[in-house]
């Protein structure tokens, strides 16, 4: 069968590509997460609500953009110490580009003694693909987010890519 609009046609497939892309993220991050530490999807506003949020990316990626009133903390240079006087009951909730390195700190803080740890779902590349808000280093709300790398930031779909 040939088709004599391949203009329309691409435009038919482009809803089953996202649906693709999305089942195809989906199975990344299963890939990535392990099944026993607990995540947080973006729409759990009652975890959220009273998390304190730690941003385990690079200073860098960090200065781009985060999530509103998160603290950085970093994953190359992270120290416990970063988290001197938080209470080891306070609701944690550790987020990343997609949530790998993220959950290699949750582990971290979870052997340090924390109780309530959680790893962000999809990480911030999640959180802006379901339009949600990122703000740069000065607190202003942005569009820029910190790819990671080019071959990560096919998996972030909206926003203005960063690879810098």
């Amino acid at each position: 069968m040939k088709f004599k609009c391949p203009f329309l046609f691409i435009l038919l497939l482009l809803p089953q590509m996202n649906i693709a892309q999305s089942l195809a993220y989906k199975m990344l991050l299963k890939g990535v997460y392990d099944n026993d530490f607990p995540t947080v999807k973006p729409h759990q506003k009652e975890i959220l609500g009273n998390a304190l949020l730690l941003d385990t990316r690079e200073r860098e990626e960090f200065e781009v953009s985060h999530l509103k009133g998160a603290k950085w903390v970093g994953y190359n240079t992270f120290s416990l110490e970063t988290l001197e006087g938080i209470p080891k009951d306070q609701v944690l909730v550790v987020y990343c580009s997609i949530g790998a390195r993220s959950q290699e700190i949750g582990k971290k803080l979870k052997g340090a003694g924390y109780e309530k740890v959680y790893n962000l779902y999809g990480g911030i590349f999640h959180w802006v693909n379901e339009d949600r808000s990122v703000f740069n280093q000065e607190a202003e709300q942005t569009d820029r987010v910190h790819a990671y790398s080019r071959s990560w930031g096919i998996w972030l779909n909206k926003g203005v890519k960063v690879f810098e």
